[in-house]
């Protein structure tokens, strides 16, 4: 607990004292900014990942990142993507399936070419450049995701687009991590990949096919029990809450077995929401809104307390974060854009714009070369700060590409910040 907090606690012990502050300074500051940015007519979540650099260690110190608010981060965007997948039908975003899967391909192969070339013209180590390309690849789809259902835009053609494509780019970018780190270690293991692949791409179209019709059958069968009310009462029972009860058990149990196929565990939580979109009631809607807005803050901040702006003290590092970031934010937008452009060019501006967050991913690629011992502290701080920077920029940027759509009234209700 940093040293001007310990007044703070009083008579009281510190070690008791520090999970409410902590939990307080988090929640309220990131609330607090996301309502000044809203006031100012900017997307509340680059106030939330705002907080989380005033909080941190490169501004006040006042919060630092550790175990209790990952966790929490990790839970948060787990249920910010559980909640969208309750918006979006299985047989929509199939329909966009071909679409989504060149959006991907050529939002993979772009940024990759031109984090390596970047990084090479720069000097680095061949194993360090291929390491930063791999952390341009994959998107994260949480900040477009919350900024589209905040909107009442996930109906939209390029919202569903993005979100399938991001779904694809999930797989491919789990490829691209397993060829980088084999060849960290000098062994490539081609039948691990196919493996790998097939896994991946079978779970995914398992669930996005037969999830609904199975949990229509399923949930209503569980909800059957006798009424053991008195004769003219109502039986409310313990069982009230069975559909959330399924939902929640539903979520964790996608989001593990995405795990063991080897994706990340929000794109099982998708699939679970998106399984259960045409089966719950509204107020399994309700109690998942309620949790994602008490635990999301938590993601956007801990997003923001990464970035160490002690970092960039040089100006080569300076200039080389100032030029990766241009890339990771060029190659999305161009080479998404590209992957639909037969669907016009304000689509294509759509889709690029929302690919374009790079958010925890990047971050975990750079982390596995630095423990590697591939990646220096230097680049490491650069491929953060890409990360968070491309959070950043990419809301504003939805806003303007959007600002032509209508929202949808299936998805007003959505209203996280």
């Amino acid at each position: 607990m940093p040293h001007f907090f310990h007044a703070l606690t009083l008579n009281a012990d510190p070690a008791a004292v520090h999970l409410p502050l902590t939990f307080l300074l988090v929640f309220g500051v990131a609330k607090l900014l996301a309502e000044i940015f809203e006031r100012l007519g900017q997307p509340g979540i680059v106030g939330e990942i705002l907080a989380g650099v005033l909080l941190g260690p490169s501004v006040l110190n006042w919060v630092r990142p550790d175990q209790m608010l990952s966790v929490l981060g990790e839970m948060g965007v787990m249920f910010l993507l559980f909640r969208v997948g309750l918006k979006v039908k299985a047989s929509e975003l199939m329909t966009v399936g071909g679409r989504a899967l060149a959006v991907a391909a050529m939002g993979v192969v772009l940024p990759f070419l031109a984090g390596w070339v970047i990084m090479t013209l720069a000097g680095a180590a061949r194993i360090e450049a291929i390491f930063v390309a791999a952390a341009m690849v994959a998107t994260s789809v949480g900040i477009t995701a919350q900024v589209l259902a905040a909107k009442g835009l996930l109906r939209e053609r390029a919202s569903q687009i993005i979100l399938a494509a991001a779904v694809i780019d999930d797989v491919l970018g789990l490829l691209v991590l397993a060829v980088v780190s084999s060849l960290a270690e000098a062994s490539v293991n081609i039948w691990g990949l196919v493996t790998t692949a097939v896994l991946a791409t079978v779970f995914i179209l398992l669930v996005a096919r037969f999830g609904t019709p199975t949990t229509q059958r399923i949930v209503p069968w569980l909800e059957r029990r006798p009424n053991t009310a008195a004769p003219g009462q109502t039986d409310h029972g313990t069982l009230g809450e069975t559909q959330f009860n399924v939902a929640l058990v539903l979520l964790f149990g996608l989001s593990l077995l995405a795990v063991y196929t080897g994706l990340a565990a929000i794109i099982g939580a998708f699939l679970a929401g998106m399984a259960l979109s045409e089966t719950v009631n509204n107020r399994v809607q309700d109690l998942a809104q309620g949790i994602t807005e008490l635990l999301v803050p938590f993601f956007l901040v801990g997003l923001g307390l990464r970035l160490d702006i002690g970092a960039f003290s040089t100006w080569h590092t300076l200039s080389l974060t100032a030029i990766i970031l241009l890339a990771a934010v060029l190659s999305k937008l161009i080479g998404c854009g590209l992957g639909a452009w037969s669907l016009g060019r304000a689509d294509a501006l759509r889709i690029g714009v929302g690919m374009i967050p790079r958010g925890e991913v990047g971050m975990v690629v750079a982390q596995i070369g630095l423990r590697l011992g591939f990646i220096e502290n230097s680049v490491y701080a650069v491929v953060v700060a890409m990360a968070v920077l491309t959070t950043l920029v990419a809301p504003p940027l939805l806003k303007y590409a959007y600002r032509n759509c209508v929202p949808c009234p299936e998805t007003e209700d959505f209203t996280l910040a």
